[in-house]
C-alpha cells in the first residue's frame, strides 16, 4: 500500500496544538467530532492513517485528560444504529467505555442529553448506574437557540447538574452526531465560570480539512460520508474576513458560529478570541499529508464506495431520494463511474454470464474480491453456500496456492449444518452464509492440513476490496467487515421475496 499520510507527524502536531490551547485556561472542554476509536473513514481516505490515532493521542496525554460521553435520549429510544458496527448507540457507549479503559483513560461519566423520561433511556441509565458508571441527565435547554439571556442563566444551562471534573482537559465525545456534546461543553463552562474558573472550549476535528481546497476529493469524500446529515463544505467566510485566508468548514458550524460566539461571550463576560469557526477547531490533519496523489485516489475510491452504500440504503428505505442524489452529484462532479471501482466489473460480467446460461435469477449473486497483488477472484451463490462465502474460499485458496478443484470442506461437515438450518431451525434458505462456512472450515482444519493452510491466509484478506451484485445480508456484511474487507453492493436484492429467513 502506498502511503499518503504520516500518522506520527499528525499525533505530534495535534497533541502540541491541544496543549497550547489548554495553557490559556484552568480547564479546556474539548469536543470530539467524528469517531474517537476505529476511524475507518479516515483510514480509507488517508492511506497510512492509524484508525486509533485519536485515542492513542489521548493516551499520550492521559495524566491531563478525563472523558465525558454524551448520548441523546431520543437515539436510545428509537434504537438508532451505528452503520459501521451494526450496534445501537447505547450499546456503543458501553463498547466505548470498555475501549477507553483499555487505554487507561479515565471515564468521568455518561450524560443523557435532551432527557424527557424516555422509557428506554431510563432502562439504560439503570444499566449504567448498576455497573458503577456515573450518569447525569440534561434536559432541553430553555430558550435555545435564540434567547441567549435565557440560555446562559440558571433557567438554561444552570438547570443542568454540574459534572465534577479533576483534569485540565475534559474530552466530550459521543457515539454519533447530535449526541449533545456541544451543549454539554457549554453547560459545563457556565457552571465553571460561576465557580470562578477560567474555562475554554475547542473542537477536535478531522474533516473537512480546513487547509486544503474546498473541492479536493478528500473534502468531497467527507460530504459523501455525511450526505444523510445534509452537510455541505463551504469556505469559512468569517475566517476569510478576519484573516484574508481561505479555509474550509461545513455549513452547520458556519451557520451556528454567530450564536455560539454570543453564548461563549455571555458565559465568559469577555470578547471571544475566536474570530471564525475554523479558529475553534483543533485540526492538524492537513499537515500529515505526505503524498497528495495517493490521498486523492483513495478519496475518490471512498466516494464510489459511499455511492454504492447510499444507493443500497435508499433501496432499503433508510435514506431519502435527496440523500442518494447528493452522492450521485459528487460522483458526477469528479467524473467518477461505478466501474472505476475495479471489483465491480468482474462481478457484474460473471453475473451476466450466469444469467445468459439461464441460471435461476433468485440465486445468481456474485461476489468479487481483489487481493493485494491485484488479482480478482469471484464466487457465486449456490444451494450449498452464498456468494460471499464462495468468493472468500476462492481467495484464500489462491493465496495458499491450492488448486481450485480441491474441496476445503468435506460434505460430511457441510451437510449436517444445512440439514440443521432447514429441518430443525426452519430456515428456508439453507445455503451457508460466510460466518457458517468459516466455522465449518475451522472444524475441517482440525483433521485436514490443506484446510488449515487455507485458514491461515485469512490474515492476508484485511484491506481487500470486494463487490457484490446483490445486497448482502447483515450477517455477511458484518463478517466481511470483521475480516477487514471493504465491500460494496449493487442496489439489487438477491430474491424477489419481500420476506425470507
Amino acid at each position: 500500500m502506498k502511503m499518503g499520510f504520516n500518522p506520527q507527524k499528525y499525533i505530534e502536531e495535534q497533541s502540541k496544538y491541544i496543549l497550547e490551547r489548554v495553557n490559556d485556561y484552568d480547564k479546556l472542554y474539548l469536543e470530539f467530532g467524528g469517531k474517537l476509536i476505529g476511524d475507518l473513514h479516515a483510514k480509507r481516505v488517508l492511506p497510512g492513517f492509524d484508525e486509533n490515532a485519536k485515542i492513542k493521542l489521548l493516551a499520550k496525554l492521559k495524566e491531563k485528560v478525563e472523558i465525558i460521553i454524551c448520548v441523546y435520549a431520543g437515539d436510545i429510544e428509537r434504537n438508532k444504529m451505528r452503520g459501521d458496527y451494526g450496534i445501537t448507540y447505547d450499546v456503543d457507549v458501553l463498547r466505548l467505555i470498555d475501549d477507553l479503559r483499555e487505554y487507561d483513560l479515565k471515564v468521568n461519566s455518561v450524560v443523557i442529553t435532551r432527557y424527557a423520561d424516555q422509557p428506554s433511556a431510563k432502562v439504560f441509565i439503570n444499566r449504567l448506574e448498576r455497573r458503577g458508571i456515573r450518569v447525569y441527565k440534561h434536559g432541553y435547554t430553555k430558550g435555545y437557540p435564540m434567547e441567549v439571556d435565557t440560555i446562559v442563566s440558571d433557567e438554561g444551562y444552570g438547570a443542568n447538574p454540574y459534572i465534577e471534573t479533576e483534569k485540565p482537559i475534559v474530552v466530550v465525545t459521543g457515539p454519533g452526531p447530535g449526541s449533545g456534546k456541544l451543549g454539554t461543553c457549554l453547560s459545563q463552562m457556565y457552571h465553571e465560570y460561576k465557580r470562578g474558573k477560567e474555562t475554554g472550549y475547542s473542537k477536535f476535528e478531522t474533516f473537512p480539512v480546513w487547509n486544503i481546497p474546498l473541492k479536493h476529493p478528500l473534502n468531497m469524500a467527507y460530504e459523501a460520508a455525511t450526505a444523510d446529515l445534509k452537510d455541505v463544505n463551504m469556505i469559512d467566510s468569517f475566517h476569510l474576513d478576519a484573516y484574508n485566508i481561505q479555509s474550509v468548514n461545513y455549513n452547520r458550524d458556519i451557520e451556528s458560529f454567530p450564536l455560539l460566539k454570543r453564548i461563549i461571550e455571555k458565559i465568559t463576560g469577555a470578547e471571544s478570541t475566536f474570530k471564525s469557526p475554523t479558529d475553534m477547531g483543533v485540526n492538524r490533519v492537513g499537515f500529515g499529508i505526505i503524498n497528495d496523489d495517493v490521498v486523492r485516489y483513495a478519496s475518490k475510491q471512498e466516494i464510489i464506495r459511499r455511492y454504492f452504500k447510499t444507493m443500497c440504503e435508499y433501496k432499503k428505505g433508510y435514506v431519502d431520494k435527496e440523500t442518494s442524489e447528493r452522492v450521485r452529484l459528487l460522483m458526477e462532479e469528479l467524473n467518477l463511474k461505478e466501474e472505476d471501482r475495479k471489483v465491480v466489473k468482474p462481478a457484474r460480467e460473471y453475473a451476466r454470464r450466469l444469467k445468459d446460461k439461464a441460471c435461476n435469477k433468485e440465486i445468481c449473486s456474485v461476489v468479487s474480491i481483489e487481493i493485494e497483488d491485484g488479482t480478482i477472484l469471484t464466487g457465486r451463490s449456490s444451494d450449498i453456500m452464498d456468494a460471499t462465502a464462495a468468493a472468500l474460499l476462492n481467495a484464500i485458496k489462491y493465496l495458499a496456492n491450492i488448486s481450485d478443484s480441491i474441496h476445503l470442506i468435506s460434505p460430511v461437515v457441510l451437510e449436517p449444518i444445512r440439514k440443521l438450518k432447514k429441518d430443525t431451525l426452519m430456515i428456508s434458505n439453507a445455503a451457508l452464509n460466510c460466518e457458517e462456512v468459516l466455522i465449518a472450515l475451522t472444524i475441517s482444519a482440525a483433521t485436514n492440513p490443506t484446510a488449515q493452510v487455507a485458514l491461515e491466509q485469512l490474515k492476508k484478506i484485511s484491506r481487500c476490496q470486494a463487490h457484490s451484485t446483490t445486497i448482502l445480508s447483515p450477517s455477511d456484511e458484518q463478517t466481511y467487515r470483521r475480516l477487514g474487507i471493504e465491500v460494496t453492493s449493487d442496489p439489487e436484492y438477491a430474491t424477489s421475496n419481500l420476506f425470507y429467513n
